[in-house]
């Protein structure tokens, strides 16, 4: 790889230890990829504390600091270095638990401390605690054309397509070497030459609320896997849920990183546009019989229409979601044998309380929770067996995760579920 002189000084220990390690990594995996040289960036968003399952049992195994697990688990470095204050603006991703709720989720003090030791040290090195899926939501929006450097699947999608900024599905270990050096490798959703769609999709059915958009990514993935499909003949615009949930699901039932809706999305004022002049290398539609093949897909594993469960927040629910649900929540009263844990980022939940919108939720029965989510966190109400979810994200991951089966619906259908503690759902 072609270095600039800023980056050979880290290479060569300038500037540290942690950074020059950061730039080791960062060096061969461009390499790996075939980048020729590296972009600054100014905006990480990735994962850096110990507070999921498997690195709360790394720390209490092995009694070590949080140096430790950033140098382990973010540098790829047994040696243990300090960390130095991070060189770029960076976000915290989610973590493993809502340290407030910590004892519905089934997690005790320890790892409750773990927590709040994450944070003191984290936020003393200049990370921003957003801790949500949705750093967009609660002010980290890049502009288009921005070089970013993001984990979280359903974040990078939404980063690329709706916003137009820049960035690669980033892991742990790269987010965390950018956050120290400003630095990530020129390649892939970095380049002009590889945005541009390679499968036109033609809808033949009206798209309109959440649940039809995850239903719609749901699909898409499914068929172009991870290459850049275009949306032609959506009627009504979708807002910010609605592209939130499609991308969420296409790049999980696909690794799809970024899409373009025609007169919509930033990069796609037109077919051409959004081609960058090319042709489609496939075009398929998607009317009723790919919507129903959608919905019996996403809906597989649900057997037993007694719900004990309805998680809703994922990714994490927008203000105006909250205040949808709680239209439809007010008033009533959650079953006795069904919970109902809407999660949100600690930025929007703040609001919520300030709007009344908890009270309505905790009155009901509910919980209003942020941080983290069930897949993600391995946290459930405990004895679940049986979910119903209002995204197709969660719908793949949560069975698999954590062996419960899950029952996939619009936002309404949920809450009926979850007051009456029985899935009454169906395609319309």
């Amino acid at each position: 790889m072609r270095l600039a002189d800023d980056e050979k000084a880290m290479l060569d220990g300038k500037e540290g230890p942690a950074r020059q390690k950061a730039m080791d990594l960062l060096v061969r995996y461009g390499e790996a990829l075939g980048a020729e040289r590296l972009i600054d960036t100014n905006n990480v968003c990735g994962t850096m504390g110990a507070t999921m399952p498997f690195l709360r049992d790394f720390a209490a195994t092995h009694g070590i600091g949080l140096d430790a697990v950033f140098s382990e688990f973010s540098l790829d470095s047994a040696e243990v270095v300090e960390i130095p204050k991070v060189k770029v603006y960076s976000c915290h991703l989610q973590q493993g638990m809502d340290p407030v709720h910590a004892e519905q989720q089934g997690i005790g003090p320890q790892a409750v401390k773990l927590y709040r030791d994450g944070a003191a040290f984290f936020g003393g090195l200049g990370v921003q605690l957003l801790n949500t899926c949705t750093p967009y939501q609660v002010g980290n929006v890049p502009v288009k054309g921005e070089h970013c450097a993001w984990m979280e699947s359903s974040a990078v999608i939404y980063c690329n397509s709706v916003l137009g900024g820049r960035t690669n599905a980033e892991g742990r270990e790269s987010a965390g070497a950018a956050m120290l050096t400003g630095k990530i490798p020129y390649w892939g959703y970095h380049l002009d030459e590889n945005r541009f769609g390679t499968h036109l999709v033609e809808l033949e059915v009206e798209v309109k609320d959440t649940a039809d958009w995850g239903l719609l990514g749901y699909y898409i993935g499914e068929v172009v896997q991870e290459q850049i499909p275009v949306l032609s003949g959506v009627k009504y615009v979708p807002n910010l849920a609605r592209l939130k949930h499609f991308g969420a699901a296409a790049s999980s039932s696909g690794g799809v990183e970024m899409y373009h809706v025609i007169g919509v999305t930033p990069e796609a004022r037109s077919l051409e546009d959004a081609f960058g002049g090319k042709k489609p290398i496939m075009k398929f539609k998607y009317g009723p019989a790919e919507r129903k093949i959608a919905y019996e897909r996403v809906n597989s594993t649900g057997k037993d229409r007694n719900v004990d469960y309805v998680m809703l927040g994922c990714p994490h629910y927008s203000l105006e979601q909250i205040w949808e649900v709680c239209q439809l929540l007010e008033g009533q009263r959650i079953h006795e044998n069904c919970s109902l844990w809407i999660f949100t980022p600690g930025a929007i939940k703040h609001v919520a309380d300030q709007n009344g919108y908890t009270k309505i939720i905790e009155d009901a029965g509910g919980f209003l929770m942020t941080d983290t989510c069930s897949a993600v966190g391995r946290v459930l109400p405990k004895g679940t067996k049986i979910a119903a979810v209002d995204s197709a994200k969660q719908a793949h991951y949560l069975p698999a995760i954590m062996g419960v089966q899950a029952w996939f619906g619009t936002t309404f259908e949920c809450i009926q579920a979850a007051i009456t503690g029985r899935w009454s759902g169906g395609l319309q």
